[in-house]
């Protein structure tokens, strides 16, 4: 008797905590969606050590009377909704009155407001659950929410908290996603006493995504529209054809202004690129859908992250179909200026399936001899697929290609790398080349049978391991650029870049800081094409970040730099050239693994004499007399 008891309001809250308050970037993101319902108009974000040590978020919204402030630190106490029938039509940010008293209960907690038009106003203190003390305050009209010591009060919470640099990424990213979102709200993010960005507000979202996320990508977008009968709406910047990153981390989705993770329209985004993409490669996007309240629910997860459509079906035509039109429309009319070729971030267009909308095909690359190990250059400047529409202009400053087509000139020899040989010099191998399968396959006559080789798989996984064991080796030989390029990077790609520096540089690359967010490459390995090292730097960031490596020790890092570096090169020598394929054929027995690609696909396959004879029903005895001699 007596072993059911209700819980105290401190323990629910710090129970509570757990589902919303995930993280410091969830503090974050409540905090600020407060100040945007309050009709902010000026939004500053303060934090120190990833968020654990400090939080800080200040605006000039409504702000609170006394009364209301003590209220608003109690369990489902809100002024967004009144009854179970809002739930359908939430037309705030936060609604449920969790966020506040939960984050107060695993924190020390510091709560400052004064309403507009009153002549002061109130400071709530608190600290790990217990009661509150309040008294009055002099201060600005609006709100200071102040955060320390985030989950010191319940210490398992705090060991599952990755690093301070993780963390802080995360708190720059959904800062600047909620920036784009609204951009007639100044924003300014304070990170360890650096200013990560300050933006006032703006005209427009692409003035703001310059501003947020640098003038090279807003660069690479365009406007897209889209309306129904329904009174659906979609608007926002995407990818212009032929525009990509190797990562999701840049499709930024938005319902009703709401950042979300909404496989739908992640789905719906991938799917519209497909004929403008290649494979592997993702579109930069902001995406904004506004729908009735009443089709949408956001009240899945405490969070608030996710979403569900009452037609899920109807909402992804409707996104796709004003996608394509707008790609359709882009890839027909000739852009303000060329589509530069694959530079990391920015491929040629998609596989070429669509190629009355999607433009002209891409220059094949000629035949040349393979490079040496270790020495993977492309013959061309851009993947074997569609580019968008593009005209001549003039070489920017900072760039080392003549034209937006020209091919980049052949690197020098490596001499750390010599060329892998087979052991049998190639001779005893006894495979003879007979022609080609759709230009993508290698045929080979055997003593055995018929051997196909997959000429991409092949070059990958000879370039990976030549690439792997260069560097593992010491002395990497270098090549200077004749006209170093800028690279603008985000705040987290750019902190990411410092932190990681040393393995660029024992790899042969030559970067180093030259200015807010800017690095000049000046110099790559001598095994790399000078026209692919920004791309390539910019993929391998972008993987980094995907995969949490903060740190440029370990193999697997490495390992992953290789394997990026060797599926860029493979791209651009997936044409079957016989003077390349026959020099390829020692290169990759020589390999440790030869039979399988990075990806663990087929490099060739084998059919024997006998298979074949029993696949058309021929007797091993009504062979003809010279092959059975």
């Amino acid at each position: 008797m007596g072993r059911i008891l209700k819980l105290p309001d401190h323990v629910a809250n710090q129970i509570a905590a757990g589902e919303v308050v995930e993280r410091p970037v969830a503090v974050v993101k409540e905090l600020v969606e407060n100040a945007l319902d309050a009709d902010a108009r000026s939004v500053e974000v303060e934090f120190r050590r990833g968020g654990k040590a400090y939080i800080r978020v200040a605006d000039d919204g409504t702000g609170m009377d006394a009364e209301d402030a003590r209220a608003c630190l109690e369990r489902h106490a809100t002024s967004k909704i009144r009854d179970a029938r809002d739930l359908l039509r939430v037309g705030s940010f936060g609604f449920r009155g969790e966020a506040l008293p939960s984050i107060a209960s695993v924190s020390k907690f510091r709560l400052r407001t004064r309403l507009r038009g009153a002549g002061e106003g109130i400071e709530i203190t608190m600290s790990g659950g217990v009661a509150p003390s309040a008294q009055s305050c002099g201060m600005p009209e609006g709100t200071v929410v102040e955060v320390a010591h985030l989950f010191n009060t319940v210490p398992a919470r705090r060991k599952f908290l990755k690093t301070d640099r993780t963390e802080a990424a995360h708190i720059v990213h959904l800062c600047r996603l909620l920036a784009v979102a609204h951009p007639e709200v100044g924003f300014t993010l304070v990170e360890d006493g650096r200013t990560v960005f300050q933006s006032p507000a703006c005209e427009s979202r692409e003035a703001r995504v310059a501003e947020v996320f640098g003038r090279r990508t807003a660069g690479d977008l365009m406007p897209v529209e889209g309306a129904s009968a329904e009174g659906w709406r979609m608007d926002g910047l995407v990818a212009l054809p032929g525009r990509g990153r190797s990562t999701r981390a840049e499709m930024a989705c938005y319902v009703n202004r709401r950042p979300v993770d909404s496989r739908l329209l992640n789905f719906a985004l991938i799917e519209s690129y497909h004929t403008y993409l290649p494979r592997g490669r993702y579109p930069v996007a902001f995406l904004f859908l506004d729908v009735p309240s009443d089709i949408v629910d956001v009240n899945v997860h405490p969070a608030k992250r996710e979403v569900r459509f009452r037609d899920e079906g109807a909402v992804r035509r409707f996104v796709m179909e004003a996608l394509l039109a707008r790609l359709r429309d882009a890839a027909r009319k000739p852009l303000d200026r060329a589509v530069p070729a694959d530079r990391g971030e920015q491929p040629g267009a998609g596989s070429g399936t669509d190629s009355a909308s999607a433009g002209p095909p891409a220059p094949r690359p000629t035949a040349a001899p393979p490079p040496s190990a270790g020495n993977p250059k492309p013959t061309t400047d851009s993947p074997s697929a569609v580019p968008s529409p593009r005209r001549e202009i003039p070489p920017e400053p900072h760039s080392a290609r003549s034209s937006p087509a020209a091919s980049p000139a052949p690197a020098p020899e490596p001499a750390s790398a010599p060329p892998a040989k087979d052991s049998s010099g190639g001779r005893r191998t006894g495979w003879r080349l007979i022609g080609s399968l759709h230009e993508r396959f290698a045929l080979w006559e055997t003593r055995e049978g018929l051997v196909l080789m997959h000429v991409q798989a092949a070059w990958e996984r000879v370039w990976f391991e030549d690439i792997l064991r260069n560097l593992r080796s010491s002395g990497a030989i270098r090549q200077g650029l004749l006209f170093p390029v800028l690279m603008e990077l985000d705040p987290v790609a750019s902190d990411l870049m410092e932190a990681v520096a040393p393995l660029f540089e024992g790899m042969g690359f030559e970067v180093e800081p030259f200015g807010r967010h800017v690095f000049r490459l000046s110099a790559v390995p001598d095994w790399f094409s000078p026209e692919e090292g920004e791309g390539f730097l910019r993929d391998a960031l972008a993987l980094m970040r995907e995969r949490g490596w903060s740190s440029p020790e370990g193999d697997d890092v490495r390992t992953g730099v290789a394997r990026l570096a060797a599926r860029r090169a493979a791209q651009r020598m997936a044409r079957v050239e016989r003077d390349a394929v026959d020099a390829l054929l020692p290169r990759l027995l020589a390999c440790r693994d030869p039979l399988v690609d990075t990806r663990g696909r087929a490099t060739f396959v084998e059919y024997r004499s006998g298979e074949l004879e029993r696949r058309f029903g021929i007797r091993a005895d009504s062979a003809p007399s010279a092959a059975r001699g």
